[in-house]
């Protein structure tokens, strides 16, 4: 018998292979696109391109695009348009800076730090930001998951009266911004695709829960412990409930309902988006006035504040790096997540692109430059870059304005900030959380899917009852579980033809679709490697036995002789996987089943072809098409003895000759088989 191969060194042009050199007397001739063999790259000269490239584009940048590259800020200040940008930049710089001193303030306390540090972190950080950030509309400063984290990580080390924990907290500053400048250098961004927003979800509707229980004691007159855990939490309220006391939990309430009820209205109306940033000083200057005009004495305030700008200062306190570097890293993480998806998001709602690494070097800077300028980790918030958003931000000049207001309050409005109530400060805390509880995305997975609800439930259930660093852990891990288990499972799908076309889909998907006797075309969506390959042949065993519910074509030959493996999704293939394939084609050919590839891309036909596994399939069994796959393969099974006695369904009796012997076999008589057409005219 002829061999009619695939892989013929031609130019792509099509040959037709004649019925006769395929064991058919009656078929039509088959129509065949060869399959060109890959010229192996060599490994010197492909580094050599990849460097040749990268001097190009070197030499190819100019010195404005090196001005860019360096200073992000150059971007918009060259082409900043003074008439239709300031008027709104500037509005939009003035009523974030005004929502950011008291959140700043109050923030500093969740930290477990004095608030004036609060104001230092809304000061350099925002400043650099507007320079080194990529983003227009990202509101950097402190937040609160990040003061959270602060506080948990620090309070099992020192106490918080301590002077150490204010130079412990620096330092985390210092190293936040360090890893994320190293990420983004090194181009890192990408590792934090691996969690699932499911996973934020629920770590962060946990948080936002921990953080507002944290904050009660300002509500209810007492101390309460410091925990990341909901059950301390709960048991040091409930233990300490003698103590109540009703002036600091009214007040703090009032608050609390006019800082939502401002919320509220400017979401819900346009026109008084104003009322929405105003809230926070609202709360502060109501706070202070009652204070001031009627001094009681069981309402705590927050006392004397430093006045002045920062002072250039080195971080101390360097003995304590390795207890602080798993926080360092969730903290750099909850960064990734929360500001650079901001960022993202408001650079796709007003048209421009956004580098995900430019934009965590920017966050990396601010930090660092905080540090040196007694600021503890700053972040973009969710809150404050929506409402910079809102009120008209376009540039990076909003961020300076920002700056601006938190310098001038420095180095004026301390003295008045001392009157302040704790209680609105805590309250100003509670009402930015509460967006956080996420329960409508719980319930939007509840009837997607159930899967992400379950990672969703877990992360929330193990953040809230084991701590923020266990329920990002479990979290993350439990999603990285979903990922390897669903590549270890890849979706194989068994292809039939839709009538009157050369088109292969997916049978469950399109159940007029036709099958042949003889023959089962096989699509593996997913790349082939160590983890699945196991899967993946035990699924190809299963599909030698009949396919229900398709309609099936062809001579009824009773038994499976060709598998024919679609390899267009087939990204990569390692080494196990080759193994593999030789021992499920030497499996087959005990058995008297050829494989079959169609349509392997470059990289995959290479390694197929170094492995050898080519020459042991056979070259004339790969394919540019299924559709020439399965013709080549039907005008075999049609060369078959019909009348050859079926196999039960269930499983394949022991075949004593190979396939290429059955075909030797029954031409040797000198008969020619009776050849059904292979597929009629009026259906390819």
């Amino acid at each position: 018998m002829e061999t009619h191969s695939s892989s013929a060194s031609g130019g792509g042009v099509a040959r037709v292979a004649s019925s006769s050199s395929l064991g058919g007397g009656g078929g039509r001739a088959v129509k065949v696109i060869p399959l060109q063999d890959p010229a192996p790259p060599s490994p010197y000269l492909q580094s050599a391109a990849l460097a040749s490239r990268w001097a190009e584009k070197v030499r190819g940048m100019s010195a404005l695009a090196w001005l860019e590259l360096l200073l992000p800020c150059s971007r918009w200040i060259r082409t900043y348009r003074w008439r239709e940008s300031l008027q709104a930049d500037l509005m939009a710089g003035i009523t974030v800076g005004v929502m950011l001193v008291p959140q700043a303030m109050s923030y500093a306390k969740l930290a477990g730090l004095q608030p004036i540090y609060g104001l230092y972190g809304g000061f350099v950080p925002v400043l650099v930001y507007a320079v080194f950030g990529s983003s227009r509309q990202l509101a950097v400063g402190p937040v609160a998951l990040t003061s959270l984290l602060v506080s948990n990580v620090l309070s099992p080390i020192v106490d918080s009266s301590d002077e150490l924990y204010t130079e412990l907290a620096i330092l985390l500053a210092l190293m936040v911004g360090i890893l994320e400048c190293l990420m983004g250098l090194f181009r890192l961004g990408w590792i934090i695709r691996f969690v699932s927003h499911s996973v934020i979800s629920g770590f962060t509707t946990a948080s936002a829960i921990v953080i507002a229980l944290s904050q009660s004691k300002y509500f209810l007159g007492y101390s309460i412990v410091r925990s990341s855990k909901i059950i301390p939490l709960v048991k040091s309220i409930i233990a300490g409930a003698d103590d109540f006391s009703w002036p600091p939990f009214v007040m703090g309430s009032i608050f609390l309902t006019v800082l939502l009820t401002m919320k509220h209205l400017g979401k819900s109306n346009k026109n008084l988006r104003g009322v929405r940033a105003a809230g926070p000083l609202t709360a502060v200057v109501l706070g202070t006035i009652f204070v001031k005009i009627f001094h009681p004495s069981s309402i705590s305030v927050v006392g004397e504040i430093p006045q002045g700008l920062p002072k250039f200062s080195i971080p101390r306190g360097f003995e304590h790096v390795k207890s602080l570097i798993s926080t360092a890293f969730l903290i750099t993480g909850v960064a990734i997540l929360e500001s650079v998806g901001i960022a993202k998001a408001l650079a796709a709602k007003n048209g421009y692109e956004l580098d995900s690494n430019q934009e965590l070097f920017g966050l990396g800077v601010a930090n660092i430059c905080g540090s040196f300028f007694s600021s503890y980790p700053s972040t973009g918030s969710f809150s404050r870059s929506a409402v910079n958003n809102e009120s008209g931000a376009r540039t990076g000049l909003s961020g300076i304005i920002m700056g601006i207001i938190m310098a001038c309050a420095l180095l004026f409005l301390t003295p008045l900030f001392t009157e302040i109530p704790q209680c609105a400060l805590a309250a100003i805390v509670i009402s930015a959380v509460m967006g956080l509880v996420d329960y409508e995305e719980a319930i939007f997975l509840w009837c997607l899917d159930k899967k992400d609800f379950l990672l969703w439930t877990i992360t929330f259930i193990t953040t809230l009852f084991f701590g923020i660093e266990i329920g990002v852990l479990i979290g993350v891990g439990v999603s990285l579980a979903f990922v390897i288990h669903e590549s270890a499972n890849p979706h194989i799908a068994v292809l039939g033809r839709l009538p009157g076309t050369t088109v292969y889909r997916n049978i469950l998907q399109y159940p007029e679709a036709y099958t042949y006797n003889g023959i089962v075309i096989i699509r593996i969506d997913s790349p082939i490697y160590f983890a699945n390959i196991s899967y993946i042949k035990d699924r190809l065993r299963e599909y030698e036995l009949d396919l229900d519910g398709s309609t099936k074509r062809g001579p009824d030959v009773g038994r499976i002789y060709f598998v024919i493996i679609e390899m267009s999704p087939v990204t990569y293939i390692d080494s196990s996987a080759v193994q593999a394939l030789k021992d499920l084609n030497q499996e087959y050919r005990s058995r008297g089943i050829q494989i079959a590839i169609a349509n392997p891309n470059r990289e995959v036909h290479l390694l197929l072809s170094r492995s050898n596994l080519i020459e042991m399939i056979g070259k004339e069994y790969f394919f540019v098409r299924v559709h020439d796959a399965l013709q080549v393969c039907l005008q075999h099974v049609q060369s078959l003895n019909p009348s050859s006695p079926k196999v039960s369904s269930g499983h394949t009796p022991p075949r004593t000759r190979s396939f290429l012997q059955s075909i030797w076999k029954q031409g040797s008589d000198g008969s020619t088989p009776e050849v059904e057409p292979l597929l009629p005219r009026n259906e390819v």
